[in-house]
């Protein structure tokens, strides 16, 4: 496939993760091994299921790891609606970080159409 660090999608995972990792250090100490590990490490796992597709033989595999990328941005995405809904997060920041969800939900659905 290429160069996964040029990929918009991959670039804007990354971003994402950064912004996760930022949000979830207000958490409370007492979520540290839960809410805060858990959103944190599938966060990450967006941009390195893109990263570790993108170095498979085929297009097909890549897909694959598109997939398992999604899956991944629908379980942060539900941490994130959890973390709002518990307070964690100030409003302005949920919507911000579940507007980058969305958008990185759309591309991945993009890479995944092009893949096949």
């Amino acid at each position: 496939m290429g160069d996964y660090r040029k990929l918009r999608v991959w670039k804007d995972a990354v971003d994402f993760a950064v912004a996760c990792y930022e949000a979830t250090s207000r958490f409370p100490s007492a979520e540290r091994f839960g809410l805060t590990s858990q959103m944190r490490r599938s966060a990450a796992s967006i941009a390195a299921n893109l990263a570790e597709g993108s170095g498979r033989k085929s297009d097909r595999e890549f897909a694959r790891f598109t997939r398992i990328a999604g899956g991944s941005a629908n379980e942060t995405e539900t941490f994130l609606i959890l973390a709002g809904r518990l307070g964690y997060l100030p409003d302005e920041t949920a919507a911000q970080l579940c507007a980058a969800i969305g958008s990185i939900k759309r591309q991945l659905a993009g890479l995944e159409r092009t893949l096949r």
